[in-house]
């Protein structure tokens, strides 16, 4: 009987795999058939102004997107045939409800609902009358609080300064963090402001703001305990999150904390970061005998943040429970229901000597030993959650797996002499379009065994099939250890961003230098701005420096069809264009309000005219 069992589930996976291959090969026939749908659309919670991506087929025919409520628009940007750019009309239905796209003939509904949200603030780390100063983290208490997007305080001079939300320390829904500017802030006392898409202005308490002094600033660093490396998956009142100190390992544990940490868990707060829509979280011990605070932790819990991500962040504070007492001996266990634990780890304020930038490594994922050396395999593939087939070593986030698009990431591994291939989950296309090896300049020797590959995939065709395709490093003769990404938390200091630099070649009334968003290449641009770059240029300031004598700037088209401004910028005319008494001159750039912006997308921007070289495109944050 168990050999016809057997056989018949061999059967069954058999046809599975015939239909699947079949499925495939149909999809691939139709794939330039596909009609008008919507697969998915983020944020799925908004307010009024909030800016939407809709996601789909069939676009470039979309005359109207329509909101619950029945709220029609007509102005929305159609990026391409797969995506929408919209933002949230007033009088949606305040239970939310589907979006619906039309053409002429068709239409299509979201099969997921949107919902409203609405920002309430509840408090501060702040209380009247206390002192900021430059470099501190403020942070803000409510609901709903992801739809604040700017902080207005004043600078130096008791102008308002805008900080974006891009550049708060963290945003979730349930709190948001952000930063005094170390030197730019005015020395007094005054009320700032907290605003939202949909027009809210949320005073902050009245604070009296101090210059950082000199010396240095206070920051926060995230120190790792532990990372989950996808092995464990979703709690079910179950005992796979158990950690031991390492004189008292018994086997039963995920991990044995050295135990330096263990000691310091013990006597000072450290963050856990859990996974889950509705997390029940008991804190206890490996023999389930004494729970943390006598109870399990949930949704509305005030020791529960959620992140605004799918994630939660516990503080956990163990001083004084007597959780302690039993924790050397019988370990520590977080049990219960709904939710994965992702991570532990210490978030500490350090003091760091000057006004500069300090180096955190934010790591992506880190192999946790279960996976070995590779040999031309595919144990390293790395997918985005929203394309999960099951043959990834970890599924990355949807904010992390944007960053790997568009960021520089770096990646540790180990061997003697690797031979890395940085391609696609099919073979299809290789980053740079060779196999890394040492000698090359990408990959660093670190001189203990290690090497850190540096990679940066913006203009690389990889990008174009990196969401179906997923991300696989493969070769011979090594391992990957890690990959990560170096943050740099300033303490309120601008920081210059270079978009783009190097120019060699004077302009004269031609189109040598086009620039083109990384969605939208043609051949004809000098260089394709990675996406979250190109949305500075659609929506903030940024600069372009230039070397010439004379020069006449006209910032336009790809097909000269819309002049920024209307007109073009020589030395005199306007206040925004100037000369830094070195032979280069600096053009500051705002396209907010601009005719340009409505054709940028789809025609470039070019910076032509007479008599000078663009050297550099660049913003600060």
């Amino acid at each position: 009987m168990k050999h016809i069992i057997n056989y018949l589930v061999a059967l069954l996976a058999v046809v599975f795999i015939g239909s699947t291959f079949t499925a495939c090969s149909e999809d691939e026939t139709d794939s330039a058939n596909v009609g008008l749908g919507i697969k998915v659309f983020f944020p799925t919670k908004v307010v009024t102004n909030q800016p939407i991506a809709i996601s789909g087929s069939g676009f470039n025919g979309v005359t109207e997107v329509e909101f619950p409520g029945g709220t029609k628009v007509t102005n929305f940007e159609i990026v391409s045939d797969n995506m929408i750019r919209v933002n949230a009309p007033s009088g949606i239905a305040a239970e939310g409800g589907k979006i619906v796209v039309r053409t002429a003939d068709d239409e299509a509904e979201s099969r997921l609902p949107l919902t409203v949200g609405h920002t309430i603030v509840s408090g501060f780390s702040k209380q009247p009358g206390e002192t900021a100063a430059g470099g501190e983290l403020i942070t803000v208490y409510g609901t709903d609080l992801e739809f604040i997007n700017s902080v207005e305080l004043l600078d130096p001079d008791s102008v308002p300064q805008i900080i974006d939300h891009k550049d708060f320390y963290r945003k979730g829904t349930n709190n948001l963090i952000f930063r005094v500017p170390l030197k730019n802030i005015f020395k007094g006392t005054f009320t700032g402001m907290l605003h939202t898409y949909d027009g809210q202005s949320i005073p902050l308490p009245e604070l009296t703001y101090e210059p950082a002094a000199d010396e240095g600033h206070m920051e926060i660093v995230k120190t790792t305990i532990w990372k989950n490396d996808g092995s464990i998956g979703e709690v079910s009142w179950s005992g796979e999150y158990r950690f031991a100190p390492e004189n008292n390992s018994t086997g039963e544990e995920c991990y044995t904390v050295p135990l330096d940490v263990w000691e310091k868990m013990k006597t000072q707060p450290f963050k856990v970061t859990v996974k889950g829509a509705s997390p029940q979280i008991r804190v206890t011990s490996g023999w389930w005998s004494t729970t943390w605070t006598g109870n399990d932790i949930m949704p509305g819990n005030e020791l529960l943040v959620d992140n605004g991500d799918g994630t939660w962040t516990l503080t956990v504070d163990l001083a004084g429970d007597p959780l302690l007492e039993v924790m050397d001996a019988q370990h520590l266990l977080f049990t219960g229901g709904g939710y994965s634990v992702e991570e532990l780890y210490f978030e500490e304020e350090v003091w760091v000597d000057g006004p500069g930038m300090q180096e955190v490594k934010t790591s992506v994922w880190t192999n946790g030993g279960t996976l070995g050396e590779i040999s031309w395999s595919g144990e390293y593939r790395f997918a985005p959650e929203n394309n999960s087939t099951g043959e990834e070593c970890y599924t990355v986030p949807m904010d992390v797996w944007e960053r790997l698009k568009t960021e520089t990431f770096y990646v540790t591994v180990k061997g003697a002499s690797p031979q890395i291939r940085v391609t696609s989950g099919w073979w299809s296309t290789t980053w740079t379009g060779n196999d890394i090896m040492p000698g090359n300049e990408l990959l660093a020797d670190n001189g203990d065994g290690t090497w850190t590959l540096t990679v940066n995939l913006a203009g690389d065709p990889l990008l174009d099939v990196l969401d179906a395709q997923h991300l696989l490093f493969t070769g011979g003769g090594y391992s990957v250890e890690e990959i990560y990404f170096i943050d740099y938390i300033a303490g309120g200091g601008p920081k210059e961003v270079v978009i783009w630099e190097g120019g060699t070649t004077a302009v004269s009334w031609d189109g040598t230098y086009r620039f083109c968003n990384a969605e939208n290449k043609t051949g004809e641009e000098i260089y394709a701005i990675p996406m979250d770059q190109w949305e500075q240029i659609r929506t903030g300031t940024f600069y372009l420096d230039v070397q010439g004598d004379n020069p006449q700037i006209r910032v336009t088209t790809g097909w000269w069809s819309t002049t920024w401004t209307g007109a073009d910028f020589q030395p005199g005319t306007s206040d925004l264009f100037k000369d830094n008494g070195d032979g280069t001159w600096t053009l500051e750039i705002n396209f907010t309000g601009d005719p340009i912006l409505d054709v940028l997308d789809s025609q470039h921007l070019l910076f032509t005219g007479g008599g000078y070289t663009p050297t550099k495109l660049y913003y600060y944050e």
